[in-house]
């Protein structure tokens, strides 16, 4: 490729003559039948207003960043930069040229805490003082730092430094190059980062028993594993969304055994089981109480387990209506899932099990088959001493399905950090036997706590029992609609607008709630704090997506238009308000891949409330749109201001996304 500056110099020029000769024949020709020759020379203007605008970005772009020895991204990249990362590449390689004799040197690059000392910070020299000192040698901190600001490379990104204190780096960027990043955000899009390797995630999330209704102890990990998995989606990943339902064992027997009883013509008329919650209940208490019903429940599993075609049936039954039931859930919150249940794995146990019996890892433990995996004090029971199989066997062999045959590089388990200890034996197991490195493949227990009420303690119902996510998410819904006519949102809104703002602000709520708290901590469900339009809740990020929305609406803007500038209006970033929001903006990447980190989402939900707010203080100081006082007509119209209103808002919209919160355009 030649020289990008040649280039669109050369276009330009070659624009301009054809500009002139297409506006001496307009000039010429006064008949209205050559309309095609104006429509032509309209669209090279529209063409060449553009190409003056990216030349005039990549002539300061070439003047304020000479080649590096540094990779620097191209400049009209079409995916986010992740600024922070661009900065430690930068400081690393500083770092480097530096101290070459110090191994792993810590590399620590933030976003600087207070604004008028600088837009980020590089906090290494504390930690290489004292690596230095470990070696023998005794070097002042600020010493260090001064060396490092020294080495630093020519790029595109760094303005100047200034070194604070014991040895802080502050970083001014270029507002010019942050600029030219967002104009890149609005002509692309928000797009992911790319990826060196497109690797394969299955979450195993939700997972509810069969038989026995979904209740607020399945809302977090539904809630919670479907928005990693968006996540990774995002990110271009190829995720599976595995949903582990209890489908076997020892329960299916009594509810077979009872459902002969109760329909004994199952077989040829299917039974109207429209309370699957309350059969259960009929079938469990005869198990405890009917000693002749318990044997005939232990032989129906043995048929069950011996796939006998009418037992089968009976099972597939009853799956049946769980699932449909499951499913008034799963619509309700949008979650797509692929199940696959304890029966999927029920013959791959076997091999499994022979698998440790012939690496010589299985012990003997009255009449149990046990195996104790490297470092752990617990066993797991591999078979039992009747000779059936385990949640431990069905464990291990989901994992190692996941690893050979789904031939997954991340593995996540969404459950209750109760289960925690189970996992980490079963991880132990499978690296004790070779089945993963883990330095390799990312095998995880993303656990959380538990649902509490306003009482502090274990959600329940007044009568003590276990709440029904079904009944949750009514009750959400008719509180919605209570806050939305309270605003008197039902006076402005279609029938159908108020409908798509109930399901909006109810379900946005209830996932905005779970996932704004750290998920290994309880957290306390109130519906009133939930859908309250202040501080950092759906219901006030929702309100805030709408009313920035409306802004282009106001101004009489549609997106062609605001298109139409992304491509031709530069972003200025003279006012420290907007200076703030454009770089709030762009710190979008930053935050996925700290969570992509850590699995911890609720760094998404404080990222868009901070943006949000800046926001507010943005509009509060700049003028985006001016009215005249007396007619309220719109008399200017700051373009460039309202294309950081269209930045916020498709990062914002991008980040519900990732959520699993749907905004509507009005509210």
């Amino acid at each position: 490729m030649g020289d990008p500056l040649t280039e669109y110099h050369s276009r330009l020029e070659e624009q301009e003559k054809e500009i002139k000769r297409l506006s001496a024949e307009v000039e010429s020709l006064k008949n209205p039948r050559n309309l095609e020759q104006t429509a032509h020379l309209d669209e090279l203007r529209d063409e060449n207003a553009k190409l003056k605008y990216r030349l005039n970005i990549l002539k300061r772009s070439l003047q304020e960043s000479p080649q590096t020895s540094v990779s620097t991204p191209p400049c009209d990249s079409k995916v986010m930069l992740n600024i922070n990362q661009r900065l430690q590449q930068i400081f690393g390689a500083a770092i480097q040229a530096s101290y070459p004799e110090l191994d792993n040197p810590p590399l620590s690059v933030t976003p600087n805490q207070q604004a008028k000392f600088g837009d980020y910070q590089c906090n290494s020299a504390m930690a290489m003082s004292q690596m230095l000192k470990a070696k023998g040698g005794k070097v002042n901190p600020r010493e260090i730092a001064e060396k490092i600001v020294k080495h630093l490379p020519d790029n595109e990104l760094i303005e100047k430094t200034d070194i604070a204190g014991p040895g802080f780096i502050n970083v001014h960027v270029k507002r010019s190059f942050i600029s030219q990043l967002l104009s890149n955000l609005l002509v692309n899009g928000v797009q992911p980062p790319p990826l060196h390797k497109k690797k394969k995630v299955v979450v195993d999330f939700s997972s509810p028993n069969i038989a026995k209704e979904m209740h607020v102890g399945h809302l977090r990990s539904t809630i919670i594993g479907d928005s990693m998995c968006r996540l990774f989606e995002f990110l271009g990943y190829d995720v599976l969304r595995l949903n582990h339902v209890g489908d076997w064992g020892t329960q299916f027997g009594m509810l077979i055994a009872h459902l002969q009883d109760t329909f004994p013509d199952y077989l040829t008329v299917s039974p109207p089981i429209s309370d699957l919650q309350a059969f259960y209940k009929e079938s469990k208490k005869r198990f405890d109480n009917e000693e002749d019903f318990k044997k005939r429940a232990y032989k129906c599993v043995v048929r069950l387990q011996s796939k006998e075609p009418d037992f089968i049936k009976a099972w597939n039954m009853i799956c049946d209506v769980s699932r449909k039931e499951f499913q008034r859930v799963y619509d309700c919150l949008d979650i797509k899932l692929t199940e696959r249940g304890e029966s999927y794995y029920q013959d791959m146990m076997t091999a499994v099990v022979k698998e440790f019996e012939e690496r010589g890892f299985v012990e003997m433990d009255e009449g149990r088959k046990i195996v104790f995996a490297t470092g752990q004090s617990l066993p797991l029971t591999v078979v039992k001493s009747d000779g059936g199989y385990t949640y431990d066997t069905s464990d291990l062999a989901a994992l190692r399905n996941r690893l050979f045959d789904e031939k997954a590089d991340i593995i996540i388990y969404v459950t209750d950090s109760g289960q925690g200890g189970h996992f980490q034996v079963v991880f132990a197991a499978a690296q004790m036997i070779g089945w993963y490195d883990p330095k390799v493949t990312r095998v995880e227990h993303a656990g959380f706590g538990v649902v509490l009420g306003e009482d502090k303690k274990k959600f329940k119902t007044r009568s003590g029992d276990t709440v029904r996510l079904m009944d949750l998410l009514e009750e959400g819904l008719k509180r919605s609609m209570d806050k939305l006519k309270d605003k008197e949102r039902d006076k402005v809104l279609t029938p159908e607008e108020l409908v798509k703002a109930q399901r909006a602000v109810a379900f946005g709520c209830i996932k905005y709630a779970d996932l704004s708290h750290n998920r290994i901590n309880d957290y306390v469900f109130s519906f009133d704090k939930m859908l309250d339009d202040r501080g950092n809740t759906a219901a006030y990020l929702l309100y805030a997506f709408t009313r920035i929305r409306s802004i282009a609406r106001l101004a009489n803007i549609d997106e062609a238009a605001l298109r139409k500038a992304a491509e031709t209006t530069e972003v200025l970033l003279d006012h420290e308000k907007e200076w703030k929001l454009g770089k709030c903006i762009l710190r979008f990447p930053e935050i996925l891949q700290k969570i992509t980190d850590d699995l911890l989402l609720h760094t998404l939900c404080d990222y868009l409330y901070e943006l949000a707010t800046t926001f507010t203080e943005f509009y509060d100081s700049c003028y985006c749109i001016e009215k005249d006082r007396q007619t309220g007509e719109v008399v200017k119209v700051n373009m460039w201001r309202m294309l950081l209103c269209d930045a916020t808002a498709s990062v914002m919209a991008k980040g519900f996304d990732i959520l699993g919160i749907n905004p509507v355009s009005r509210m």
